[in-house]
């Protein structure tokens, strides 16, 4: 005798082959209707350890520190999470954390010790738990009833001395995030929404988080062998279009600086996440652009991420015999230059000296910045290695070319092998903002091409009978009849899918 349950699982096959009958002739009729272009998310120089690249909103991506160009008596701190925003990527869209601490340290005198923190909590708001819905209705305000999820944060400044927190102030209480940009129906200002979350603190500060264009410009087909072994295809900025989640913070830089005759102060970020017995660990860390991309091997890469600077000894190898070159050498039979590697110490490790490098500077991962060094009046991409002293690895604005940089000094540009290495992306797809917070404003997620049949600002109508047709065209065109006929196989691969599951009950209800 057959067992019952093989006979049922002839069934459940007898009802997934009437299902795919019935989506090919609905789902993929409908799909030849209208033309839909995903993006593209293969790899990531953000998602760069194997742990943290599973959790991204605890992902720092990138680290910028620049004296602000309109204000040249602070310092402009923009980290980023959460890599690869689509902006489409709704129902549910990107929020920080509520279980996380973002930080930004400061180490003011060289030793590889914080001496500040600027702690960033969030928690998230929901009006209505009954709807899928982000928004209800247009969002003209960040205070408008219609945004439905909204998130406020905290801002903490905690003064510490040898790694023991001896002070905390609240900077900022209760600030609301500019929120992603779900579409222009959804958020038809939404410049407007991004001024409102730029607070201003006391004495000179100011603070903003929320949604922004991805600042970092670069190829990532980098990982596929070096631009596959040939550079046929360089050129294309992989991060273009996507989105990350951003925190801004603009303070004095007599906040920050040890004193006016020590004015170089050391900055990385890291995420902190707390578990389920309520302890705190860190999970994400970041200094120097590309170190835990391409430095760091990865057997190291979580450990870096849970470790602070003041032990980075134990990544000492990873930069003085760095694997990039050697690849470069086997790929393109371009020769890497001698180990030890003491000039990628100073650039990554210890700062420039004479330009960014603190007295008794202990080494360690940090992106250090001379807040002394006043803004230049027109920047240069390569920063240091073109003159310009207000650049890379002199902190790093949001245009400088930190990837055609990091690849120069990599093959030798500052021990005597001058080359012009680069990924030929040289500017970030969207304009930088002329003042705080500066990053671009977030790709919205009604950047799509128009769907057959419409266009701009036309009244689009969603009825079986006249479906998707333009208001005001003529009935029965060709765009028409083709759409209409999609959904009409939409609609009928639903009654087959109907049909199945009523045959698939009956069948289980018999007793053979």
């Amino acid at each position: 005798m057959t067992p019952l349950f093989a006979r049922s699982g002839r069934g459940r096959k007898g009802l997934v082959q009437l299902i795919c009958g019935a989506l090919a002739a609905g789902g993929l009729a409908a799909a030849g209707a209208a033309a839909l272009e995903p993006g593209a998310a293969s790899a990531s120089s953000h998602r760069e350890a194997p742990l943290i690249s599973g959790t991204p909103q605890y992902d720092n991506t990138d680290l910028y520190a620049f004296v602000s160009p309109d204000k040249p008596d602070t310092t402009t701190i923009v980290a980023n999470w959460i890599p690869f925003e689509e902006p489409a990527g709704g129902p549910n869209f990107y929020t920080f954390a509520d279980d996380a601490q973002y930080d930004l340290h400061v180490d003011n005198n060289g030793d590889a010790q914080d001496d500040l923190i600027f702690r960033y909590t969030f928690k998230t708001h929901t009006k209505n738990g009954n709807t899928f819905l982000y928004n209800t209705g247009p969002v003209t305000s960040l205070d408008d009833p219609d945004l439905n999820v909204t998130q406020t944060y905290d801002l903490d400044l905690i003064r510490l001395k040898h790694q023991r927190a001896v002070s905390r102030t609240r900077v900022a209480d209760n600030v609301p995030v500019a929120p992603s940009d779900v579409g222009k129906a959804s958020m038809p200002d939404y410049g407007k929404l991004r001024s409102q979350a730029v607070y201003k603190a006391a004495g000179g500060a100011a603070t903003f988080a929320g949604q922004a264009d991805d600042p970092f410009f670069l190829d990532l087909r980098v990982f596929d062998l070096l631009y596959g072994g040939n550079l046929t295809e360089v050129g294309r900025d992989t991060l273009k279009g996507y989105n990350v989640n951003t925190i801004a913070l603009q303070v004095p830089n007599d906040l920050i600086r040890e004193s006016s005759k020590q004015p170089v102060v050391g900055l990385w970020s890291t995420t902190q996440r707390r578990n389920a017995q309520g302890y705190w660990s860190q999970v994400s860390r970041l200094g120097n652009p590309l170190v835990n991309e391409v430095v760091n091997p990865q057997k190291d890469k979580d450990r870096f991420n849970a470790s602070q600077p003041a032990y980075d000894g134990q990544f000492l190898k990873n930069v003085t015999e760095p694997e990039l070159p050697k690849l470069i050498e086997s790929i393109y039979k371009i020769k890497a230059p001698s180990t030890p590697r003491n000039d990628l110490v100073d650039v990554f490790l210890k700062g420039v000296k004479g330009l960014n490098q603190p007295p008794n500077v202990k080494p360690a991962e940090e992106l250090r910045l001379n807040t002394s060094v006043k803004p230049a009046m027109h920047p240069k991409r390569l920063g240091v290695l073109d003159g310009d002293n207000a650049g890379f690895p002199n902190g790093r604005r949001l245009t400088d070319d930190v990837v055609d940089e990091a690849l120069q000094v990599m093959e030798g540009e500052l021990v005597g092998s001058k080359n012009d290495l680069g990924d030929a992306v040289n500017k970030n797809d969207k304009k930088f903002e002329k003042y705080f917070p500066y990053v671009a404003e977030p790709t919205s997620g009604s950047r799509g091409a128009l769907a057959k049949g419409t266009t701009a600002g036309a009244d689009v109508r969603s009825q079986l009978g006249d479906a998707l047709q333009p208001a005001g065209s003529s009935p029965g065109s060709g765009n028409t009849v083709m759409i209409a006929a999609s959904a009409a196989s939409g609609a009928a691969g639903i009654l087959l899918i109907g049909t199945a599951l009523a045959w698939w009950r009956r069948r289980m209800q018999r007793p053979y």
